[in-house]
């Protein structure tokens, strides 16, 4: 198998599997009014439902990276897509409440191991990585813009929501089987990765690994990670219910059956599409220039861009659906870099650990986003909520900078654990 053949069979693999993780995700929250009214129960009972749920897929990412170090990426995400159909078929064949509460819980967990298992695959076995990650990318926008949309629809059409949700299980099945029959080499991009790493489960060797790793490099690329989450998940949680606030949306006159449909969501889901091009785009330049420095150029526009959202909010349509669009290509486009970050800054036998870390980041810390912003909110004005966020891009921005120094300084920032080699 040649590495162009490799390569495309990889990012076939995860592509798949980036999809449907966000597919299961952004369904979710579709049913919560079916559930509502069909369980009688209260919203905040709900709410802590669902949020059990959701708490295993950011930290489950550390023991899932361990996991994937040890039984290698591939047979980890076998067993996500098919954990996550099988949750789905649970919460089909669900009469209470609390059957629905082990079927999301079950997704968590198995959803969970996604995200350092696809990314170890890709950066120990592709070797344009960068293009990799960024189809790999726009595949995870995929599937949070259809995963709403065919739960939605079906809904619609079919009516009995636990048919709806076996339905939506039908591709993760598909693509377990896709994936057992799926031929490449997972680690032909690095010379120094054990297939046989035994001791990965093992305490001691989880707590020497990570020393190591938050002695190097990796320690500022995992801060920096967690300033991007905390920007990302607090943008993504309140972008849609501020849009629906703003006041050019109250000019927008719908036609005659429309009358339902929030124009922000629309706008929303707009931003969300063109996150592909910015993913596309992120991924093609981390093949050109080192991803530290475009980490910050890129968090120095994503800050500026919240700033703008201020005045902007008391303009008109086209101001907007422009600014949004602009948010979304580089909300996205700042991935590739990050993920490229890890790759460079870890060694090959440890990238599930890595990747683990690097989301327990992302989704885990990154959510206290959704609390402070719901504070700030609350609290204060739309204005002070931007201003926020725009703090947490600079200083992702800063510290990215002195990484950029640091590394141009010094050298005793690279890892130097057992069986990797020193070179990247």
């Amino acid at each position: 198998m040649n590495v162009t053949e490799n390569d495309r069979a990889i990012a076939g693999f995860t592509m798949a599997g980036h999809s449907l993780v966000h597919w299961f995700e952004t369904s979710i929250p579709i049913f919560l009014v079916v559930w509502l009214a069909e369980f009688d129960v209260s919203v905040a009972l709900l709410g802590i439902i669902v949020a059990l749920g959701y708490a295993p897929f950011g930290l489950g990412a550390l023991p899932g990276g361990v996991l994937a170090d040890r039984f290698g990426p591939k047979r980890l995400i076998l067993l996500c897509l098919a954990g996550m159909s099988t949750s789905f078929l649970v919460l089909a064949l669900s009469t209470s409440i609390y059957t629905i509460a082990i079927g999301l819980i079950c997704w968590g967990i198995a959803a969970s191991v996604y995200h350092p298992a696809g990314l170890a695959l890709i950066s120990t076995g592709v070797e344009e990585r960068g293009t990799v990650f960024a189809w790999h990318g726009i595949a995870g926008n995929a599937g949070i813009a259809l995963g709403p949309f065919a739960a939605a629809t079906l809904l619609i059409v079919v009516g009995r929501w636990q048919l709806v949700a076996a339905l939506l299980a039908i591709p993760g099945f598909v693509a377990a089987i896709y994936g057992l029959q799926a031929d490449f080499d997972s680690t032909a991009a690095e010379d120094d990765v054990d297939d046989s790493n035994a001791d990965a489960l093992s305490l001691s060797e989880f707590l020497s690994n990570s020393r190591i790793l938050f002695s190097s490099a990796f320690a500022a690329v995992f801060v920096i990670v967690t300033f991007e989450g905390l920007f990302y998940r607090g943008m993504l949680t309140y972008l849609p219910e501020i849009l629906h606030g703003l006041p050019a949306m109250d000019d927008l006159t719908l036609s005659a059956g429309l009358e339902g449909i929030e124009p922000g969501d629309y706008i929303y889901v707009g931003l969300l599409v063109i996150g592909m091009a910015g993913q596309y785009a992120g991924g093609k330049l981390t093949d050109r220039i080192p991803a530290e420095r475009g980490l910050i150029a890129i968090f120095g526009v994503l800050s500026v861009l919240a700033l703008v959202f201020i005045p902007v909010m008391a303009m008109g349509l086209i101001p907007i659906v422009v600014l949004c669009a602009v948010l979304g290509f580089f909300l996205f486009a700042i991935q590739p870099f990050y993920q490229e970050a890890v790759a460079v800054h870890t060694p090959a036998n440890t990238r599930g650990l890595s990747y683990g870390y690097t989301y327990l980041g992302e989704f885990g810390f990154g959510a206290a986003s959704i609390a402070i912003g719901g504070f700030v909110l609350g609290g204060f004005s739309t204005a002070v909520f931007f201003v926020v966020l725009a703090g947490f891009a600079a200083i992702g921005m800063a510290l990215s900078a002195g990484l950029v120094v640091t590394l141009d300084r010094t050298d005793w920032l690279q890892p130097n654990l057992p069986d990797a080699k020193s070179g990247d």
